[in-house]
């Protein structure tokens, strides 16, 4: 038997929250079983040596959405931004300038504009700076721990639930008709895995943590991160680029989906 475990995960107030899937094939009866459990975490660091503690077994795959790799400067944005809102077509506004390094360590949202305008001809947003120390705790986990380099990689939730349908979703995720379509989606997936009910992760999840920690659309993002890991690993993920930049750190500026429409 060989074991896996998938795991997206999403920023959310009290830090990080993570949906697990393990999933164990038996080889001698083809088949696949799948059990998931929920956490939060208030730095990426812990999360990970949960991770390593409780899953010593599986061979992981982490889907975060937040910024893996940053440029150092120049003009002109991460190749994996501008492509990916190619992709994203109406719902571009969700992928938005990511900082240069220097400006995501600076100590003040008006020195980071400084820097990042110097080295890149442009200040940042309120939203870029917002989630600058989320940035700032992914990067320097990766930057110290080479070997968690490949598992640990981007996810733009907004373009899985696009693949997942085949079109962009019609509603803000923040309303409640947006909510209803992206749960839709993540059951549409659920079903071709066969193992997981969307739903019942959804709803334990919502019951589990208090708003004030966890927002309902941070429970669509990461279960979307995590089932686009599962789905992607066993018929293949789309890379946007496919041939990604690397950063002066050793890291990848590369984002991953899985579809079920392919060329």
């Amino acid at each position: 038997m060989g074991k896996k475990v998938f795991v997206g995960v999403d920023g959310c107030r009290a830090g990080w929250f993570a949906v697990f899937l393990e999933e164990e094939k038996d080889e001698r009866e083809k088949e696949y079983d799948c059990k998931w459990e929920v956490a939060l975490f208030p730095e990426f660091s812990l999360l990970m040596d949960f991770l390593e503690n409780n899953y010593t077994q599986a061979e992981p795959l982490v889907l975060i959405d937040i910024p893996v790799g940053l440029k150092n400067g120049g003009a002109g944005e991460r190749l994996a931004d501008t492509e990916a809102r190619k992709i994203m077509k109406s719902r571009k506004s969700s992928i938005f300038p990511v900082p240069c390094r220097e400006a995501v360590y600076a100590e003040s949202y008006e020195k980071a504009c400084e820097v990042n305008e110097k080295l890149t001809g442009k200040r940042i947003s309120k939203q870029a700076w917002n989630i600058v120390p989320k940035i700032r705790d992914v990067d320097s986990f990766l930057v110290k721990n080479e070997n968690y380099r490949e598992k640990v990689r981007e996810v733009g939730p907004e373009i899985c639930f696009q693949a997942f349908e085949g079109s962009p979703m019609k509603f803000s995720k923040k309303k409640a008709e947006g909510f209803l379509e992206r749960k839709k989606a993540l059951g549409r997936v659920c079903k071709s895995s066969g193992e997981i009910a969307a739903c019942k992760i959804i709803e334990y999840s919502l019951s589990k943590y208090r708003r004030k920690d966890l927002a309902k659309d941070d429970v669509l993002d990461a279960l979307a991160a995590a089932l686009t890991a599962l789905m992607g690993s066993k018929y293949g993920f789309v890379y946007v680029p496919d041939n990604p930049e690397i950063d002066s750190m050793g890291l990848k500026m590369q984002m991953l989906y899985f579809s079920f429409i392919t060329d």
